[in-house]
């Protein structure tokens, strides 16, 4: 009887996408995990995270420089998250649901700076 083995043609262009991939996920310091201790829910989260991949790209941002879903460990289970970039993680809380405070805040400070202004 003869073994036989199948391997996959090498592929350059897959071991740069990776190396590009593993690059900007350096960049992605934050999780939407945790905006849990800001107070917003996961579903809150959830849908602040996909109007955020929304707005990167019909802005023409490139969405895997700034969102990489990853599961996170969170007390006895396993959640789905997202890795985020600081842009990401601004997109993300700046599209959550405003009757928190912390969105009315983030909001206000990021258009005082926008706009060079102090109230």
């Amino acid at each position: 009887m003869q073994l036989l083995r199948y391997t996959k043609p090498y592929d350059a262009s897959n071991g740069i996408h990776d190396f590009m991939g593993f690059y900007y996920s350096i960049n992605m310091k934050y999780l939407a995990s945790d905006l849990l201790d800001k107070g917003l829910s996961p579903e809150q989260i959830r849908d602040a995270v996909s109007v955020a991949i929304k707005i990167a790209h019909s802005s023409g941002i490139e969405v895997h420089k700034h969102f990489l879903p990853v599961f996170s460990g969170i007390e006895q289970g396993i959640i789905q998250d997202c890795k985020l970039s600081h842009l990401g993680y601004g997109l993300v809380l700046m599209n959550a649901n405003v009757n928190l405070s912390i969105v009315g805040e983030f909001q206000v400070d990021v258009l005082k700076g926008y706009l060079n202004i102090s109230l």
